[in-house]
Order: C-alpha cells, then structure tokens, then sequence
C-alpha cells in the first residue's frame, strides 16, 4: 500500500515538473531579449514652452541604433522646448541624453546617449517592423508603467485604423496619421514603451490611453522609419504641410458630402481594400492652402498619383517641401484641381524662444494655431513672469504688437524690445486664445 501511494506520487510530480530539456516558451526569450534595449527616462522640462509646462516626468524609451546611442520615445517625452534628462538602462546605470529631434506633429522623438558612458552593460538595439502590424497580433508593451521599472503588459492589437486621440483644446494633439488600439491598460510611465510582437520587433510606440477603459494607444512607425534613416544619414528630417487636417471617410459618408456615384464607382475599382478616401477636415486661416482647399474636399489624388491614406500624403508632403503640389479633389460632385506649395513644417515650429523678467515668449506654433484655429502668426506667452503677470496679462496669450510696433515673430518683437530705454512704460497689444469670447483685438495694456 506504501510502494503504490509512492509511485502516484512520483508520478504526479512527473505531470507538474518539466521534463530535462524542457524548453521556455518564445515570449521569456522575447521579453529577456526586448529589455536589453529598453530604459527608463527621467526628464526635466526647465521652461514652459509651446503647449508644454515646466515640470518633471518619467516615461520609456528603446535603444534603436547602439553606435549612433538612439533612443526612440514620444514627442511629449523629448518636448518641444529645453529639457534636461537622463536613461536608466536594465542594469540601473545611469546617462545623460540629449534631445535630437522631435516630431512637429507626430507622438516620436529620439534622444541620444554617449555609447561609451554604457560601461558594464551592451544594449540592444530593437528592430522597427511597422509591416508587422496587422488586427489579432499578440503584442507585449514593455516599459515603466506607473513609474514602475520594466513592467510588462499584454494586449491584443483591436484596431489599427483609430482617429488619433484628442487630449483637449490648447494641449498638444496628433493629426494626420492612424492610431493602433489595444486593450493593454497602460498608465502613466507607460509613454514610449515599444510594442513588440512575439519575434521581438516592435511593431507600434505607446503615446496615449483612454482614462475611462482598459484601452491604449499606439502610434504606427512608418513615419518614424523616415525620420530613423535621414538621422543614421546625417540628413535633416524633411517635413513638409499644407496647415490642413484630413481624416479618412467611409464611402457612405462621402455619398452625404457630395461624392459623385461615378467617382465612387471608379475609385472603388482601382482600390477595392481601401473602407474611405481622405477629407479635409480643417484648412487654418492664413495657410498655404487657405482660400484653395475647403472642409469637405475629397482628396482623390497629389500630383496624380493616389492617395489612400495618410501615409501616401505624408510621403507626398515631406517629398515636396517649398515646391507646388497639385490637389486633385471633388467638391459638392464636383472635380477640381488645386495648385498648392508645400510648406516646410519646421518654419511654424519655434525653435528659440526669449526669456524676459522671467516669461518666455516664441513664436506661435502651428500645433496651436490649429489647436485654436488661428492664424500661425505673433508671440506666444508660454509664461507669464513677472512684469507680464503685473500687467495682467494671462499666460497664453499672442501678443500682436509691442509699443505700436507689430510683432508678427519673434524676430519683431526682439527688435521692438531693443529700441527701448530701460524701464519704460509701452503699449502692449495682445489676444488671450484661452478666451475666444473676447473681441478679436483687447485694450492696450500697460506693460
């Protein structure tokens, strides 16, 4: 009775213990794998600038190129003003990094790291397969959810044609590219964790989540392979708009907004996978194709050649920077042809800024122009100091003018502030965009 209760056991142990040779399931190689490059990212944002504040944040980034010392992480991580900041890798050391280029628009931005302050560790450098996303992949985010080093969320991608998230009126927002969407319930800490599949390439970047559900947002990497390449080459970052915002439609919407059967008919033909063609949705005032373009126009084609989603425009744009574009669209069922110039999106991004009595004053940017759809055009008041704060004049406001002399940038306003002695009282002329109840142009104030 003794031996026979003996050998169930052994038995039971031989069902729960694994087998010699057992070997580990592809996700432990992955994750043990994936988190050499992975490292956690302290960072300082020393002024408030564009639609950013002053303040401190922990967020993720990946080593994507070990020779060159790049990390890949959100806009809203490397900011779009100064910031001083610093990598934890796997093994705890300690970097310093520098910012190297954030996108104007887009969630991405890289930082880079001296190679050689990497002493006791060899970091690797995660592959980008943006090809590699498709609805049903198993996917892993692996970051600092939480502030939390290295945690490890499962998900499933659900979607991979979301609008881009909205984060509120005069906060930063992403526009003209699809989302991915998974319910992998990431927080704070979370942004810029790399979404890998079970092979190990990265397949998304985590920018965002829903505050209400389980769901997050990752941003697609065909834009961000662009921007890798150009940098590995030594090359800017060319980067081209029209100062629109499209969004792609159904067809049965674009049958409400005048698509014309026939258009219908053909497009359907020669792209039977395509759900929608792209709309604009916004055209700010002042822009280069303000007066041209309309909300509403159905985008058909960029100098003839197709364009099904936003991926063929960015390409278009970012190709054609400071050189004419010809729009083909149908408005109200009708077609029309629209000569446009490309735009280089740098030149209404600020990229300096001025600090006075403590304020810090740049260029408006494009990202809050369309945020309050005004004109890309005056200074902005990122910060108030002290002489603005006495003269009541709220933070985020455009000032026009500076002793009646106008400031359409910064350069303007630089050169309106040197012809005065010091500690004279002038006229300021100023809009608060927090207020748009207000009358276009506010009584002078004394400044």
């Amino acid at each position: 009775m003794t031996r026979l209760a003996g050998a169930g056991l052994l038995w039971l142990l031989c069902l729960v213990l694994p087998a010699p040779g057992h070997t580990r399931d592809a996700w432990e190689e992955t994750i043990e794998r994936v988190s050499e490059g992975v490292v956690a990212l302290r960072v300082t944002g020393t002024r408030a600038f564009d639609t950013e504040t002053a303040g401190v944040a922990v967020a993720t980034g990946f080593v994507v190129d070990t020779e060159r010392g790049l990390i890949l992480t959100n806009r809203h991580v490397v900011r779009p003003g100064p910031v001083t900041a610093e990598a934890v890798f796997l093994n705890h050391e300690r970097v310093p990094v520098w910012p190297v280029y954030r996108d104007p628009v887009h969630d991405y931005g890289f930082f880079r790291y001296d190679p050689a302050a990497v002493r006791f560790m060899r970091p690797r450098a995660l592959v980008l397969a943006p090809e590699a996303a498709r609805v049903g992949a198993e996917v892993r985010v692996i970051g600092n959810d939480a502030g939390e080093k290295l945690s490890i969320l499962a998900g499933t991608l659900a979607r991979l044609d979301r609008e881009a998230p909205r984060y509120g009126r005069g906060n930063y927002g992403d526009f003209n590219t699809f989302y991915y969407q998974a319910a992998s319930g990431t927080s704070g800490g979370s942004s810029g964790s790399p979404v890998v599949d079970r092979a190990g390439r990265v397949v998304a970047l985590v920018a965002g989540g829903s505050q209400r559900a389980a769901s997050s947002f990752f941003l697609p990497l065909d834009r961000v392979v662009y921007a890798l390449e150009r940098l590995r080459a030594g090359r800017a970052v060319s980067r081209g708009t029209l100062q629109a915002v499209f969004e792609r439609a159904p067809y049965d919407e674009l049958g409400r907004l005048g698509l014309s059967p026939g258009t219908e008919a053909r497009m359907r033909r020669a792209h039977p996978g395509a759900p929608g063609l792209l709309v604009a949705r916004e055209v700010l005032p002042g822009g280069p194709a303000a007066g041209r373009l309309e909300p509403g126009d159905v985008l058909l084609a960029l100098d003839g050649e197709p364009v099904l989603d936003f991926t063929d425009l960015a390409a278009a744009l970012d190709a054609r920077v400071g050189q004419p574009l010809r729009l083909a669209v149908e408005r109200g069922g009708e077609p029309r042809e629209l000569d446009v110039a490309v735009q280089d999106l740098e030149a209404v991004t600020p990229a300096a800024y001025l600090e006075l009595s403590g304020a810090v004053l740049h260029d408006l940017s494009f990202q809050l122009g369309r945020s309050y759809g005004v004109p890309v055009a005056g200074v902005f008041l990122a910060g108030r100091g002290y002489a603005f704060s006495r003269a009541e004049v709220p933070a985020r406001a455009v000032i026009r003018a500076l002793d009646r002399a106008p400031t359409p940038d910064l350069a303007a306003f630089e050169a309106a502030l040197a012809t005065l002695p010091d500690g004279a009282r002038v006229a300021l002329r100023w809009v608060d965009l927090a207020r748009p109840e207000l009358p276009p142009e506010v009584p002078d104030a004394a400044w």
